[in-house]
């Protein structure tokens, strides 16, 4: 992932650009930092009554701080590829309708996911259905922007940019679990963030905690006894942590990491030795100790959180208008890493974020070749640089495998056709072999072939 030189004028384009709260909020970002107010903005997306609102926000944004930047609106994947820097992907292919496939079939075999679009049944299905739209984004970047950064927000995450690296793009896939997590340690400790120090490591949703301190004191054995205090005033209690689906400020701000009743994160550590980047909530969706019976998961996370009703229920220009009037009063980045390496990029500013890339046998070493990781990346004027972290400690790894097994048998499956892979990819599925035979696991993912065939692969359609 290189850049040859600094930037002037970047080209930015976002694809899916009329998406549910994140891309403004990330345009807004993005024109937080001096150094990309003259950039050219090209929004693209194939939905022109969503796309629309976005892009009428973005000009008033820009014309209200009296920027620069230029603004183009278009359908037109190609001509929006053409000459780009930068490239951000943020798309769900399918919609509400296709999404309902993914949590509502599984739900038939007793497999309850809390959110159902990074891995599991969703997580692999959202991903093959997306196959095509990644395969034409690459042919056309491949001609007209073939050393363009990628920056993949769309889920599944690891899947994704796994696929989008194994096609030939240099790509980075992004989350907020890691700022997200440690904020709400520090928080939960009464530390300053900006005295906290950290490292992190593992999987995107299933990052480990492995350093966390205050100069060179060392904060797990506060974070311990802090977390289990909690751990047992909450059983039985509402779980005020929520998942990661929402990707805006608004979210991070609220009720997404403020450690409420974190059972199965505790749980985690109490079992393991290392706390988790991601939510109690999605993280019991990787594992399969916590979602077996509704009365057991119900012991866990007391007050239910269902992303798909979230998503049906949501009013979008009504979100657009909050989001323009609070840029409109402050202009300020929030926690999320797209806009701080664009700006590294550009002007050569080191930063270092938290990146989910291949791992290539190096950066975690007791993780597969073909994994994709997710670790501490320098990004500057060279691009995106991944940092080498070792060995993780082998029972993470271990927990860490379970889930790669499924991501990397799901991309093979996109990448060379074979359609055993896919019974596979969910057959190993932790939460899924822990509730259902071999057979099942065989009859939901046929449901599942024929309820998503028309967006699939043509290699994969049943």
């Amino acid at each position: 992932m290189t850049q040859s030189a600094f930037l002037t004028h970047p080209k930015i384009t976002i694809i899916g650009a009329g998406g549910f709260v994140f891309p403004f909020r990330l345009i807004g970002d993005i024109l937080s930092f001096p150094a990309l107010r003259d950039a050219t903005l090209t929004l693209m997306d194939v939905r022109p009554e969503k796309l629309g609102p976005v892009a009428a926000a973005t000009r008033e944004l820009i014309a209200h701080h009296g920027f620069g930047a230029t603004v183009e609106e278009t359908g037109d994947r190609r001509a929006a590829l053409d000459g780009a820097d930068i490239v951000i992907i943020t798309f769900q292919v399918g919609g509400l309708e296709s999404y309902e496939h993914d949590v509502m079939i599984p739900r038939k075999y007793g497999i309850d996911q809390a959110v159902g679009d990074t891995v599991g049944p969703g997580g692999v299905f959202r991903f093959l259905r997306s196959v095509g739209a990644y395969d034409a984004i690459i042919d056309d970047a491949l001609e007209v922007c073939p050393e363009a950064t990628f920056i993949n927000y769309a889920n599944p995450m690891a899947m994704a940019t796994s696929y989008l690296n194994a096609r030939g793009l240099h790509a980075v896939g992004l989350c907020h679990s890691v700022q997200g997590t440690t904020r709400m340690l520090a928080r939960t400790l009464d530390v300053p963030y900006d005295e906290v120090r950290y490292r992190c490591a593992g999987i995107n949703h299933q990052a480990w905690v492995l350093e966390f301190s205050r100069g060179r004191e060392d904060l797990y054995p506060q974070l311990r006894e802090a977390m289990n205090a909690r751990h047992l005033r909450g059983r039985g209690a509402a779980d005020l942590a929520g998942d990661d689906g929402d990707h805006s400020e608004a979210a991070e701000q609220s009720n997404v990491y403020e450690g409420g009743n974190e059972q199965v994160r505790t749980t985690l550590m109490n079992a393991f030795g290392y706390f988790e980047t991601e939510s109690s909530h999605h993280a019991s969706e990787y594992l399969p100790y916590f979602r077996r019976t509704p009365e057991l998961t119900e012991s866990y996370i007391p007050e239910r959180w269902d992303y798909f009703e979230i998503c049906s229920a949501h009013d979008d220009q009504g979100d657009i208008d909050t989001q323009l009037q609070q840029l409109k009063a402050e202009l300020a980045p929030s926690v999320e890493y797209g806009a701080s390496i664009i700006n590294s990029i550009v002007t050569g500013v080191p930063s270092v974020v938290h990146g989910n890339v291949p791992n290539n046998g190096s950066l975690i070493t007791n993780l597969p070749a073909d994994a994709c990781v997710e670790v501490p990346c320098l990004v500057d004027a060279n691009g995106v640089q991944p940092t080498a972290v070792g060995e993780l400690p082998l029972q993470l790894a271990a927990l860490n495998r379970t889930n790669v097994n499924v991501q990397t048998l799901a991309v093979q499956a996109a990448l060379t056709g074979n359609l055993e892979n896919v019974y596979h990819a969910v057959a190993m599925d932790p939460l899924t072999a822990a509730q259902v035979t071999l057979e099942d696991a065989r009859a939901m993912t046929d449901e599942l072939l024929a309820a998503h065939a028309d967006l699939l692969p043509e290699s994969l359609r049943a």
